[in-house]
């Protein structure tokens, strides 16, 4: 078969996106990784417990987990100064260069005897350090390679690749860490980050790097005419060359600052769950580990297919599809508590997972639309800071509530919560556009019209 006829078997939404040249080359790149931080999951976490000391694996495999995600939001706090004006490819290529580098030194420090735990938090923490720099830079850059109406697909492929490095990766990472060693599977990783940093340097975004915006394409008209007629001119965004810069220009776009808000409070509702689940397999249902891991695995089965399915919904108004998506999710959580069978409660989360698919895409692909170009990679970098620290909120939240709760009530009372934080959210977005405003003076939102606010 060849590839055009290939490409005719795709669906719509999804065919000029391989018949793009640069699309095309980098997203099979974009999955190797995915993959490899998909087994990285199984093998961080077995290579700690391996080297810990006796007694200490669970302070190891608690500073490894962290080590692995959460010098992200740091880095994006600290590097905004230096990073900011770089391009898209820059970034996610040196994200991916010290990712290739720091987990490649995993390997050979465990071969060679020298992998002391110090330094395997150390190798995992620097590896991650530019990884919400590398993450912007990532759908940056798709954004400056497709046209606008080919965006949401692209997102869809990108969140449907991570969804699916969910179910292959650690059933892979198992069967392999038995072959090789779990120390040689993050050496797969960083090979994999090797690989996309060459294919991210083959692949030229059209146009160059714009020209900074000025203050006024950041506010609504009125806002820009009033202070153009104060002070004769837009003046460059005040305190833009600060590490905080991503987080005050989010400040004058409300509509994304209410997206963020609810991305966060989702993945923070999200974290009692994901310490719930396990105990509930284990102390209600009383199984085993292949069970939790048929859960894990239907969800992101439905995750893929959800994801894929989101190039479809450029039709829709964006507002009321992401905050159905919202409490899609709680109510596929809500017959945990009700002491659901285990079948029942299995099609739910697979429900929930075909439900939570979309959910990133369309996330992604509003920042791309009211976010001007020059500002792009700094205003995701603030995204992905502030939304690494909402699953560990929540999952620090989870031990607490299981033990006032119960398992089953704890995914109950998340399920109920993320059901409310929709309803919030539906009716914070009806009473704002009911007030008289200004729309905004750049760009169209990926549905159209019927999307904007």
């Amino acid at each position: 078969m060849t590839p055009a006829q290939t490409t005719r078997l795709l669906p719509q939404a999804y065919r000029p996106l391989f018949a793009h040249a640069g699309f095309k080359r980098l997203l099979p790149a974009l999955a190797a990784s995915d993959l490899g931080d998909g087994m990285s999951v199984v093998a961080v976490a077995w290579l700690a417990i391996e080297i810990a000391p006796p007694g200490r694996s669970g302070l190891l495999l608690g500073a490894a987990l962290a080590a692995y995600a959460l010098p992200g939001a740091l880095g994006a706090l600290l590097f905004g100064r230096l990073l900011r004006r770089l391009p898209a490819a820059r970034l996610l290529a040196a994200d991916s260069r010290i990712r290739a580098v720091l987990l490649g030194c995993v390997p050979l420090a465990w071969a060679t005897g020298l992998l002391h735990p110090m330094l395997y938090v150390a190798l995992l923490a620097g590896s991650s350090v530019l990884h919400a720099w590398g993450n912007s830079g990532r759908y940056s850059l798709v954004a400056q390679m497709l046209p606008p109406e080919q965006r949401l697909a692209a997102n869809a492929l990108l969140s449907s690749s991570v969804s699916a490095s969910i179910v292959i990766g650690p059933a892979l990472a198992g069967f392999l860490a038995a072959v090789v060693g779990p120390a040689w599977l993050i050496g797969l990783d960083a090979l994999s980050f090797a690989v996309l940093a060459v294919q991210v340097g083959r692949v030229r975004a059209p146009g160059g790097e714009p020209e900074p915006e000025t203050k006024s394409q950041w506010r609504t008209g009125s806002e820009a005419g009033a202070e153009a007629g104060a002070n004769g001119q837009g003046g460059a965004v005040t305190g833009s060359d600060r590490p905080t810069a991503g987080l005050q220009l989010l400040r004058k776009q409300p509509e994304l600052l209410g997206v963020l808000a609810l991305t966060w409070f989702f993945n923070f509702l999200y974290g009692p769950a994901e310490v719930a689940l396990p105990l509930h397999v284990t102390d209600d249902l009383h199984a085993g580990a292949g069970l939790l891991g048929l859960y894990w695995a239907l969800f992101g089965a439905g995750a893929v297919l959800g994801g894929l399915a989101a190039g479809a919904l450029r039709r829709f108004p964006l507002w009321p599809v992401t905050l159905g998506i919202v409490a899609g999710w709680g109510f596929a959580l809500v017959p945990f508590g009700l002491g659901a069978s285990a079948p029942v409660t299995l099609a739910c989360f697979t429900l929930g997972g075909l439900i939570y698919g979309p959910f990133t895409a369309l996330s992604y692909t509003l920042f791309q639309e009211r976010t001007p170009a020059a500002w792009l990679t700094t205003v995701l970098a603030a995204r992905s800071a502030a939304l690494l620290t909402a699953g560990p909120v929540g999952t620090a939240l989870g031990g607490p509530l299981i033990a006032l709760m119960g398992p089953r009530g704890v995914l109950a009372a998340s399920g109920i919560a993320t059901v409310a934080l929709a309803a919030v959210g539906a009716a914070v977005r009806i009473r704002s556009t009911r007030r008289p405003a200004s729309r905004p003076v750049h760009g169209s939102g990926p549905c159209g019209d019927a999307a904007r606010p």
